[in-house]
């Protein structure tokens, strides 16, 4: 066989690494490596090299390591046999992967196994050319892109597979939800990746994973999906799943020609009556909701709010508040405006604030507990208890407990700080 005096690669698109067809060197032979690429040699199992880019010639004295490939000396020039094999060092970033058929994983939100297929991209880079030769070069003459597939799709489809089984649970979020997670997938499984193919001397650039879907045509996906859709329009209308199944139950009763003698009148009553109570309420609610609830107007202030609350939200009034003066001596409704009751005789001293009718001689309200109006000493005007001058003649009206000098209020009889008669 012919000796080789130069060896050399020109890269074909798609090819991770390339044997030169001859092995029959000499002490003569110019290795050229071209830049992005690396060059090991083999010898019986063992790997000299890398040689980088650049022009080496394979002679002892530059390469001492070649001695033991030297065998016999011919006229200055010793021929050996070697392989040399040449890596590329360039980033291969748009290799496809995927999964060859459904994996099957437990929905952990819904409890049902699911067909899951997932697909991405990833690029590769040669780290260690001598290693990745040792680990991944046999017989064949080239590592090509199908061959890269074919030695790494176990891989990457296991450890794919086990980072959604484990992100699934941690999260307990549905296989069908994970579309909104794929970069916190693809980060991970970068990392996974990248630590199994350390061994091979390669390393993983840019995993992604572009899609995690279920096979829409599986039963149980079917299901899953039409038992969701259901959910929504309940949610949406406002019932649950028990009134449904009982409207359904009436309405295929009441469509069946065969059922016009089995249900009796009583019969459809006794329906009527089960399905009107969840079928009120569901109708109630929506009533509810779309705020056709009856209003009514406070006599106090005037403001309208909902008629089924006793009180006003807006003054605090009762609503139940009759309609009419309550004569606290007899306790009968007189008309308003009366002075005096027309039942007993008894004169009314209703309270400005609240309207309630109070003794005569009282000084704050029985019900609101507010000062009452008292007369001036001099002109006789109703003031309230807490003033200090008369507004009509200017009549000072607060007077001083003779015992400890407090002021007192109006109609007042003893003193609330020391007991001493105001009289």
């Amino acid at each position: 066989m012919r000796i080789i005096d130069v060896v050399q690669w020109n890269p074909a698109p798609g090819v991770f690494a390339w044997r030169f067809p001859n092995s029959e060197l000499n002490t003569k032979t110019q290795l050229i490596v071209a830049p992005g690429q690396e060059a090991v040699l083999f010898n019986q199992g063992t790997a000299i090299g890398p040689f980088g880019p650049g022009r080496h010639v394979l002679n002892t004295s530059n390469y001492p390591v070649l001695t033991s490939l030297v065998k016999i000396a011919t006229g200055g020039v010793t021929p050996f046999r070697a392989e040399v094999w040449f890596i590329s060092k360039a980033f291969k970033l748009d290799i496809k992967w995927g999964t060859t058929g459904a994996i099957q994983l437990e929905d952990p939100k819904y409890h049902i196994m699911l067909p899951v297929r997932s697909f991405g991209q990833y690029g590769l880079v040669v780290e260690n050319s001598a290693v990745f030769l040792s680990k991944m070069i046999g017989m064949i003459p080239a590592f090509v892109e199908k061959c890269l597939n074919d030695y790494y799709r176990g891989i990457i489809v296991t450890r794919v597979k086990d980072l959604i089984a484990k992100y699934l649970v941690e999260k307990q979020i549905s296989i069908l939800q994970l579309s909104a997670h794929l970069n916190d997938l693809s980060q991970a499984a970068e990392l996974e990746i990248s630590r199994e193919l350390l061994q091979y001397g390669a390393k993983i650039v840019h995993f992604n994973i572009n899609s995690v879907t279920t096979d829409e045509q599986d039963p149980a996906v079917k299901k899953l999906r039409e038992a969701l859709a259901t959910k929504a329009e309940m949610d949406i209308i406002g019932y649950n799943y028990q009134q449904k199944r009982s409207f359904d139950t009436l309405e295929t009763a009441a469509g069946n020609p065969g059922n016009a003698n089995f249900m009796n009148p009583g019969m459809g009553m006794g329906m009527g009556v089960a399905m009107g109570m969840p079928m009120g309420n569901a109708m109630a609610g929506m009533m509810n909701n779309i705020n056709t609830e009856a209003l009514s107007q406070c006599s106090s202030c005037g403001k309208s709010s909902s008629a089924s609350v006793p009180f006003c939200p807006f003054c605090g009034q009762s609503k139940n508040k009759p309609a009419g003066i309550v004569c606290d001596k007899c306790g009968r409704i007189a008309p308003e405006g009366n002075k005096f009751c027309p039942f007993c005789g008894d004169e009314f001293y209703c309270c400005p604030a609240c309207g309630t009718d109070n003794p005569k001689n009282g000084s704050v309200c029985r019900k609101c507990g507010k000062p009452l109006p008292v007369p001036c000493p001099n002109c006789g005007t109703a003031v309230s208890s807490d003033m200090k001058f008369c507004g009509s003649c200017g009549t000072v009206l607060v007077k001083k407990c003779a015992g400890c000098g407090n002021e007192l209020p109006q109609g007042v009889k003893f003193c609330p700080s020391c007991g001493k008669s105001v009289n």
